[in-house]
C-alpha cells in the first residue's frame, strides 16, 4: 500500500503518518526531510522530486507532506491519500503548542541541518510556521476538496478524517486489511 498523508500544518499528519507506517510495516517518509537543508535552505524542485522519486520507488509507504507542486510524482502510484482536515481552531492550537514545544527543547527538526525552531521564528517572524497555518489552512481545505473531484486523481481512494474518531476509525480499518 502506498498512502500519503496530507493537512495543514499542525494538523498532525507526522503523526498520523508515524502510525499508520509502523502499524502496516511500511517505510515512512518525511517531506520536509527530504526538502529542508542547512540553515533553513530548501532543495531546488529537480532535486526534490528526483529524491521524492527514489524513496517512493517501493512496493508500499507512507508519505508525510504537501508539498502540491510534487503531486505528479508522489500520487502517479499513490493508493491512497489521507486528509488530515481537523477544524481551524483545533489545527491552530496544535500548531501554537507545537512550535512552543519545539523552540523550548531546541529540537533539531531534521538530523544533520541544524534548523531549529525558535520562539522569535516561530511567533515573531515572517517565516513562523503558526503564520503558515494561518495562510494556508482555508487555501488547503479549497485544494483538496477540488483534488478528490479532479478526473487526473481518479485512481486513488481519498480518505478524509475531520475528526478523531474518523482517524480511529480509518487505523481500524487499516490494521484489521493487514
Amino acid at each position: 500500500m502506498k498512502i500519503n498523508v496530507v493537512g495543514t500544518s499542525g494538523v498532525g499528519k507526522s503523526t498520523l503518518a508515524r502510525r499508520l507506517a509502523h502499524g502496516l510495516s511500511l517505510p515512512y517518509i518525511e517531506m520536509d526531510r527530504l526538502y529542508w537543508r542547512p540553515n533553513w535552505q530548501g532543495t531546488p524542485d529537480d532535486e526534490l522530486f528526483a529524491a521524492l522519486a527514489e524513496a517512493t520507488n517501493a512496493p508500499g509507504w507512507v508519505l508525510d507532506g504537501n508539498y502540491n507542486r510534487s503531486r505528479q510524482v508522489k500520487w502517479r502510484e499513490v493508493d491512497m491519500v489521507v486528509w488530515v482536515d481537523y477544524g481551524f481552531c483545533r489545527t491552530l492550537r496544535q500548531a501554537v503548542f507545537r512550535a512552543a514545544s519545539r523552540a523550548w527543547r531546541h529540537q533539531e527538526l531534521w538530523p544533520g541541518t541544524g534548523n531549529r525552531e525558535s520562539f522569535r521564528r516561530s511567533f515573531a517572524s515572517r517565516e513562523s510556521i503558526i503564520l503558515w497555518t494561518l495562510k494556508t489552512w482555508r487555501a488547503n481545505r479549497q485544494r483538496y476538496l477540488q483534488d478528490m473531484v479532479d478526473p487526473r486523481w481518479q485512481h486513488i481512494r481519498f480518505v478524509r478524517l475531520q475528526n478523531r474518531r474518523d482517524t480511529e476509525a480509518l487505523m481500524t480499518e487499516l490494521m484489521a486489511k493487514k
